[in-house]
């Protein structure tokens, strides 16, 4: 295959869309680390994850009102984000990192998150040949093993968090040079905008709302425990008296976290042959039931606790890809771009709520508690999905099959 194929050019997107993903959680990655070193408190710590969802929420949200991803080459967009978004997350290095500027860092860093993960789609999708849903469930698995990476980063570079950062950074830095020269399968179509006057007509579109509160029932779990499984594991593996639990800590926490990405791929594949509810129904209730067992096993056998936490791992994004192609599929096409816009917007601002529940819940009720918490989102999903299957607009998804 030629450089300029298909094959070729998704490729590379992948890989530069996972690399510079690594930045998400690049610092969350070290979060014990940092605890131990610097004593960071609970809020502090929720803040190292929330503050770049809120800063990807406030990215999104501008450049979709400023159509930012049609007036900028979207190579040379990609490229830009990832570099401002490595230099914010490399300046981690020399500022106090129990203070504000480090969370406004990172902050910027989710700003930036906007120009990578949505343009990388927008790319894919110039070589998209009647397989969109495979390509996206592509990219949501590079977003999940770039969320992973830095959990791996962690033991490749044990020495010292800061190891972590810099790592990281460079391969934000790599990736930015490197997308440059991706060729694309042709003209990047008009992303469609914001429209506030649009908000109230979808929300009046029963079916779709359904689907947003589905979407928004998968964001209570996924980035709360994608954010705190890592510090879940390392206490249990303290408490069992292992030798360098914070290495087989970030091991399992890679594998976990990374173990979604097939689970995407998987969803994205049976969700187009056996129904959008189907795959989403059977991913939240599977994943909420691991939420309700996972923290009670700290002290179960090894074996045990990390099948639950792998299966969980699978389970939790297997079905994220799936609530966008709803919206996609049951609203008005000019109202498509709003609409996205308003579930990732909502669905990001809810993650942060749950993010900062976790650690209150896990001092007061310990980390069975915590993660029980999280079941209620799936619980709530699962529910919107099943009414919405239930409705004579479910023919519209994955083409009749619900």
């Amino acid at each position: 295959m030629a450089p300029t194929g298909k094959i070729f050019a998704v490729s590379m997107i992948t890989i530069c869309q996972l690399m510079a993903l690594a930045l998400w959680f690049s610092a969350t990655a070290v979060l014990p680390q940092l605890r131990s070193e610097f004593g960071i408190d609970a809020l502090q710590s929720s803040l190292f994850t929330s503050a770049v969802l809120l800063g990807f929420v406030l990215g999104t949200v501008a450049s979709a009102i400023l159509g930012l991803a049609d007036r900028i080459e979207p190579r040379r967009f990609w490229a830009a984000s990832a570099i401002i978004a490595a230099t914010a997350n490399i300046l981690i290095l020399v500022v106090p990192v129990d203070g504000v500027v480090v969370i406004l860092l990172r902050l910027i860093t989710g700003v930036c998150m906007a120009g990578i993960y949505p343009i990388g789609m927008k790319m894919v999708a110039t070589w998209s040949r009647g397989d969109t849903g495979f390509l996206v469930g592509l990219l949501v698995g590079a977003l999940t093993m770039g969320s992973a990476m830095p959990h791996l980063f962690s033991v490749a570079v044990p020495l010292d968090w800061r190891y972590v950062i810099v790592t990281a950074s460079i391969c934000a830095y790599v990736a930015a040079f490197a997308v440059l020269f991706v060729h694309l399968g042709g003209t990047p179509g008009k992303s469609p905008r914001f429209d506030p006057k649009m908000v109230g007509r979808i929300w009046a579109n029963k079916p779709l709302r359904h689907a947003c509160y589905g979407y928004f029932g998968h964001m209570w779990e996924l980035y709360a425990m994608w954010g705190w499984i890592g510090l879940f594991l390392y206490g249990a593996y303290s408490g069992r008296l292992v030798d360098n639990p914070g290495v087989w800590s970030a091991l399992s926490t890679f594998a976990i976290v990374g173990i979604g990405a097939f689970g995407s791929l998987a969803g994205g594949y049976y969700a187009d042959r056996i129904g959008r509810t189907t795959v989403t129904i059977a991913a939240m209730v599977v994943s909420g039931a691991c939420a309700m067992i996972a923290g009670a096993l700290g002290d179960a056998p090894f074996a045990v606790l990390l099948i639950v936490c792998i299966v969980w791992g699978i389970s939790v994004v297997a079905d994220s890809a799936q609530f966008s192609s709803c919206v996609i599929e049951l609203a008005d096409p000019h109202q498509v771009g709003t609409a996205l816009t308003l579930q990732n917007a909502i669905g990001f601002l809810i993650a942060l709520i749950s993010i900062h529940l976790v650690p209150v819940i896990a001092d007061h009720a310990g980390w069975w508690g915590a993660f029980a918490m999280l079941a209620a989102g799936p619980v709530a999903g699962t529910i919107a999905m099943a009414r919405l299957r239930m409705m004579p607009e479910a023919k519209q998804l994955a083409g009749g099959r619900k």
